[in-house]
């Protein structure tokens, strides 16, 4: 049975049938895969049964290994993580807001898959938003305001010590293992807009939450910009709001897009198995 790609009705987004990921990919299959993902940003794999050894080898299929310098890897493994949430927990949902992964890293990561072990029986969709589309419809008053303007990131206000994660730590209420560290001051530029390095594809490389600031640029402009851009990457046109199911995966783009995870699960435990796949510095 051949591979059954179907676009979403969505800014983003792609059904994948007709393949089952515990039993190996081929080549062809592989490449078939990757020129979906390549197109559609994130895909979505149903009905999958995987063990961890069947998610790293489908991860290596796409690339190495990437970091992911701030979660604990789950026991036995270094490249699988678990977004994990209990039932009866009251931290702030992980990765509520708006994000690229690990944009503050000099090569951040290709792409994130992510496979549900436990699904609660509502909430907890993901919410991704097209940053190829983003670009495409900028208006020229903002679109000349960031092409050719480099953003700072850091993850220090999440992963200091004095970050989010750092004072949620010492409440010791998240059932996730989150490192913090003085690592996380340090910083790495990249521009506001960027090409895609498979596709050659221009995006808004914008993540709110991970920028300190803009290279040459008052602080207090640039935040007042970096809002404004974000209002604007996150407008619902932009949005694929995904649904989970047991036993699903799903891939996608971190360099198309903006995600977030959303709660709504309150009473209900939720578990979810996470690789990373790693870019190519260029």
């Amino acid at each position: 049975m051949d591979i059954d790609v179907k676009a979403l009705e969505a800014p983003c987004g792609a059904l994948v049938q007709g393949v089952d990921l515990n039993t190996g990919l081929s080549a062809r299959q592989a490449k078939t895969i990757r020129e979906a993902w390549l197109r559609h940003h994130v895909l979505v794999f149903p009905e999958q049964k995987l063990s961890d050894d069947d998610l790293e080898e489908f991860t290596l299929c796409f690339g190495e290994f990437g970091e992911d310098p701030y979660i604990e890897p789950i026991e036995g493994r270094k490249n699988i993580c678990a977004i994990k949430r209990l039932a009866k927990e009251k931290s702030p949902i992980f990765a509520e807001s708006w994000h690229t992964d690990w944009s503050f890293l000099e090569v951040p990561p290709a792409g994130t898959c992510l496979y549900g072990k436990k699904i609660p029986p509502k909430g907890g969709e993901t919410s991704f938003a097209n940053q190829h589309a983003a670009y495409n419809e900028l208006s020229g008053d903002l679109r000349t305001h960031i092409d050719g303007k480099w953003a700072i990131h850091s993850a220090a206000a999440g992963y200091s010590p004095e970050g989010i994660f750092g004072i949620e730590n010492l409440e010791k209420d998240r059932s996730m293992k989150i490192r913090v560290s003085e690592d996380a001051r340090k910083t790495q530029k990249h521009p506001l807009v960027r090409k895609h390095p498979e596709t050659g594809k221009k995006c808004v490389f914008s993540c709110f939450g991970y920028i300190s600031g803009i290279e040459g640029m008052p602080e207090d402009e640039a935040k007042d910009l970096l809002l404004e851009l974000y209002q604007w990457q996150t407008k619902s046109e932009f949005v694929y709001q995904h649904v989970w199911q047991q036993d699903m995966l799903v891939m996608w783009d971190n360099r198309s897009l903006l995600h977030k995870a959303n709660g709504g699960y309150e009473g209900f435990e939720r578990l979810l198995h996470r690789t990373t796949i790693a870019d190519i510095k260029n």
